[in-house]
C-alpha cells in the first residue's frame, strides 16, 4: 500500500477508514523533509479525543518497538476497528537511521528530552527533533487518551523486560495505567522517577492520558520474547480501552502469576560509576537481592593489579537493569535496583 506524504495538517483523523501517511517535517540538512510513517485507522464508534496512539523508535537503536508496530500494521483488521488507532512504527526518524540514541546527524538531541516549552516554536528549539516534539503535541495529543511509548535498552543498560509509568497523583489514572500495564505480560512492571525534563511519558501523564511506557529489549538486537508482548500489550490497550473489539487472554508473567511491581524513585536505587572502566555482570536482571549484594564488577584497565570494584545494589529488591556494553563513563549507572511493591487494590 503506497503511502501518502503530506504535512501534519492533512492528516485525517476523523474519518472511518484506513489512511497510511507520511508526515512530512522539513530537512535541514538536504533540500528535501524527513518522512514519519502514520497510519491512522478510524472505526464508525470515533469519539473527539479518545483513541489509542503507539510509538516506536523514540530513540534511534532501539527496535523490538518499530518491528511490534510494523507487525501491527498487518495484524490490526480495520474490520475490528471500533474507534481510533494511530500507529507510528518509527517517530524519530533521523536518530533511527543513524541507529544512535539521539538525533546524532542532524540536531544531536534526544527526543525523549525534548518535550519542553517551546519546542518547534522557538529559534533555539528549532530542530528536528524539537519539531517532531512539536507534531506529536500539535497533532497527536488531541486525538488520543491512551499513549504507548515502546522503548529498549539499546546501548545504554540490559533491562528485565518491564512497562513502565510515574507515580500518578490521581489514584483511577494510576490504577487503569498499572492495569493497562500489567496485560504486556512482562516480568515487571515498574514506577520510575518523574524528575528528568522532557519525557514524552510524562506530558502525557500530566495532560491526563493512560500512558505506559515499556523495556521490551536491550543490545541493539531483538528479543523475541519483547515483540510478542509488545504485539499482544497494545492489542490488549485497543480492546480494553474500547478502540478496538476482541477478547485477549492474559501471556506470560502475568498470565502465571509471576508478574512482579517494583519501584525505582529514589536515588539510592541508582548504582554510579565511580570511574571510567569495563563492567562485568555477575548476576542477570530479574534476580531479586539485598541491599550491598554484588550485582556487577567494574574493572580499571589503566591498575591491572587493583581488585575490581563491586557494583552492589543499592536497595533491597530487585535487579531492574544494569550495563550492557562493557566500556563504561564515569558517572554511568552501572546497577538499578528496585523496591518490590504491592500491586494496586
Amino acid at each position: 500500500m503506497e503511502r501518502k506524504i503530506c504535512r501534519a495538517s492533512e492528516v485525517d483523523f476523523e474519518t472511518p477508514g484506513r489512511r497510511d501517511y507520511f508526515v512530512a517535517l522539513e530537512h535541514d540538512s538536504i533540500w528535501g523533509d524527513h518522512l514519519i510513517p502514520v497510519t491512522v485507522m478510524v472505526g464508525p464508534k470515533a469519539k473527539p479525543g479518545e483513541g489509542l496512539v503507539a510509538f516506536g523508535s523514540n530513540h534511534g537503536n532501539e527496535y523490538e518497538g518499530p518491528i511490534v508496530i510494523r507487525h501491527l500494521l498487518r495484524d490490526f483488521d480495520l474490520a475490528d476497528v471500533t474507534g481510533r488507532i494511530v500507529l507510528v512504527p518509527v517517530l524519530n526518524v533521523a536518530a533511527f537511521k543513524a541507529g544512535t540514541r539521539d538525533s546524532s546527524l542532524d540536531d544531536g538531541v534526544n527526543l525523549n528530552r525534548a518535550f519542553i516549552d517551546g519546542a518547534g516554536k522557538t529559534p533555539a528549539l528549532a530542530g528536528i527533533t524539537h519539531r517532531i516534539a512539536d507534531f506529536v503535541r500539535t497533532w497527536i495529543w488531541p486525538q488520543v487518551h491512551v499513549v504507548l511509548d515502546l522503548h529498549a535498552g539499546g546501548d545504554v543498560a540490559c533491562f528485565a523486560r518491564c512497562t513502565s509509568f510515574h507515580p500518578i497523583e490521581n489514584p483511577e489514572q494510576s490504577r487503569v495505567i498499572e492495569e493497562t500495564a500489567r496485560w504486556f505480560g512482562t516480568p515487571l512492571v515498574i514506577t520510575y522517577q518523574n524528575v528528568t525534563p522532557g519525557l514524552l511519558s510524562s506530558e502525557a501523564e500530566r495532560l491526563g492520558k493512560i500512558t505506559v511506557g515499556m523495556e521490551l529489549g536491550w543490545g541493539r538486537a531483538v528479543q523475541p520474547a519483547g515483540v510478542a508482548e509488545g504485539r499482544h500489550g497494545v492489542r490488549a490497550a485497543a480492546i480494553h480501552h474500547g478502540q478496538m473489539k476482541g477478547r485477549v487472554k492474559p501471556i506470560g508473567h502475568h498470565a502465571d502469576g509471576t508478574q512482579l511491581m517494583a519501584e525505582m524513585v529514589d536515588r539510592a536505587c541508582f548504582t554510579v560509576a565511580p570511574f571510567a572502566g569495563h563492567y562485568e555482570q555477575v548476576i542477570p536482571c530479574g534476580t531479586k537481592v539485598k541491599k550491598g549484594a554484588v550485582v556487577g564488577l567494574l574493572h580499571d584497565f589503566n591498575h591491572f593489579d587493583s581488585a575490581p570494584w563491586e557494583a552492589k545494589a543499592g536497595v533491597d529488591g530487585i535487579v531492574i537493569a544494569q550495563a550492557w556494553v562493557a566500556t563504561i563513563a564515569q558517572g554511568q549507572h552501572i546497577v538499578v535496583t528496585g523496591y518490590l511493591r504491592p500491586w494496586s487494590k
